[in-house]
């Protein structure tokens, strides 16, 4: 979600390291040091090595998704090798006084035989979105319905998060404070709004009792998970993880908070363009909403239980930029050392990568400071291909990884890549395949799919086809 389109918020110098005065001494006295400190990205000395280990390498094993394009995996990214834009006006509340009135709204989601009724009608669409989704990928894995009492549940674990929580409760409950009184507060306010309630709930209809919690780390939080999920399974933790992202801030105040940051295009009068990644007239991102969730076992758990595998999981990092609340850093260095260190823990080399699912949020200045700093790290680029499944879905902040993710794999199950839409006019300096338009067949051999937040929060995942 990184980079505005205004200087809206900057209270405080863009560099740390150019304030007028550190501790008493200038800047010019300072930086020759700082610099010296600044590390460059070097190719390891020794080879990389993959993951070997059966109680180590992680495979997914099912995916479960709720999105634009409906509830269902193969459909979803149907739409997405059609090119089709699920960007449209938004209707669930009045928003013609909006500057932008429009988004990636979900329309007609049923939640029927996934979560009850009674409860279906008190939880926030985000916690409803990850129930869904979650279930959905249990499905895909072969593990639906009873078939989850198969496992050793004090095994399994949950860390869906989210980036703004249950936002639409917290906003009812705000409203019915100021307007009736503090006893006109829902019991449900607290629980049904904070961040963790999503894996928590997922996992008490389950009865998954291993690792659980949810990382918020704002358009970040979905490649965050993943990394701490396939962690737990790493070092032992845990032999099932579901894990992923869910939002649902397609409300009054999630669409005029990203008004007021001057983040948001504001293409009215054509919304089904108005998200367009690396094209010279973008003018900002467009919200969407939904979840994407992956099952993550380790390889030897899904072997025993003869789980369906769908790609294998092969590493990942996180990071921090530490420099600004929405911009990224101008050398790039935040994201390219995230991609390196991804490439490292996947033990894969850059020239094994072939793919990237960009952050690409059709922002002024992130989407060319992405391409620079992946650039940093990939000194060629021509047999590497770039999509931006944003194009169509919009930016869904905290579940835009999960989505991202579902789209990944199934390009390397496919050979399918999505187009990147929205491709008028082109930014000259990117020289990348941005698969623009039409959708390409490519045999991926390892693919990244890259996701960055405000506050600086970088994170990198990578995926390959899985062989035994």
């Amino acid at each position: 979600m990184q980079s505005l389109n205004s200087t809206a918020l900057r209270p405080f110098p863009l560099d740390p390291l150019c304030s007028a005065s550190l501790s008493g001494v200038t800047t010019a006295a300072r930086l020759p040091t700082q610099r010296k400190l600044r590390f460059k990205i070097s190719a390891s000395a020794a080879a990389p090595k993959r993951e070997t280990d059966p109680k180590k390498r992680v495979v997914i094993t099912g995916m479960g998704l709720v999105s634009v394009f409906g509830n269902e995996v193969d459909a979803y990214y149907d739409k997405l090798l059609s090119g089709e834009s699920g960007i449209t006006l938004i209707d669930r509340f009045d928003a013609s006084k909006f500057p932008t009135r429009f988004g990636g709204q979900i329309r007609g989601f049923n939640s029927e035989g996934y979560i009850d009724g009674k409860n279906d009608r008190r939880l926030d669409d985000c916690l409803r979105y990850c129930i869904v989704a979650g279930k959905k990928a249990l499905e895909g894995a072969d593990l639906g319905g009873e078939k989850i009492n198969k496992i050793d549940k004090i095994r399994g674990g949950v860390l869906v998060g989210t980036g703004m929580g249950g936002l639409q409760v917290f906003s009812d409950g705000v409203q019915a404070l100021i307007e009736k009184g503090h006893r006109k507060i829902t019991p449900f306010f607290i629980p049904y709004a904070i961040t963790n309630m999503a894996s928590a709930l997922l996992a008490i209809d389950l009865g998954l009792m291993g690792p659980n919690y949810s990382i918020s780390t704002a358009c970040a939080t979905s490649n965050y998970c993943f990394y701490a999920a396939a962690n737990h399974i790493r070092r032992g933790e845990a032999d099932l993880m579901i894990a992923g992202g869910t939002e649902a801030a397609i409300i009054p105040i999630g669409l005029g908070g990203f008004v007021a940051c001057r983040a948001l295009s504001q293409r009215n009068d054509d919304p089904q363009t108005a998200s367009r990644p690396w094209d010279q007239d973008r003018d900002g991102f467009v919200m969407g909403e939904g979840a994407g969730v992956l099952v993550m076992e380790s390889l030897e758990h899904a072997m025993k239980r003869g789980a369906p595998i769908i790609a294998e999981y092969l590493g990942g990092a996180v990071n921090c930029d530490a420099y600004h609340m929405t911009d990224p850093r101008a050398d790039g260095l935040g994201v390219s050392s995230c991609i390196q260190s991804a490439l490292e823990d996947a033990g894969v080399s850059p020239e094994e990568v072939n793919y990237i699912n960009a952050h690409a949020t059709s922002t002024i200045v992130g989407d060319l400071a992405e391409l620079n700093a992946i650039k940093k790290v990939f000194k060629n680029t021509s047999g590497i291909k770039i999509n931006a499944t944003k194009s169509m879905i919009g930016h869904c902040l905290g579940a835009a990884g999960g989505l991202e993710a579902i789209a990944t794999v199934k390009a390397i199950t496919t050979g399918w890549l999505h187009p990147t839409i929205n491709q008028f006019n082109r930014e000259p300096s990117v020289d990348f395949d941005t698969v623009a338009n039409e959708k390409q067949q490519h045999n991926i051999n390892v693919a990244i799919s890259n996701s960055f937040g405000f506050g600086g929060h970088n994170s990198v995942v990578a995926f390959s086809a899985f062989k035994p």
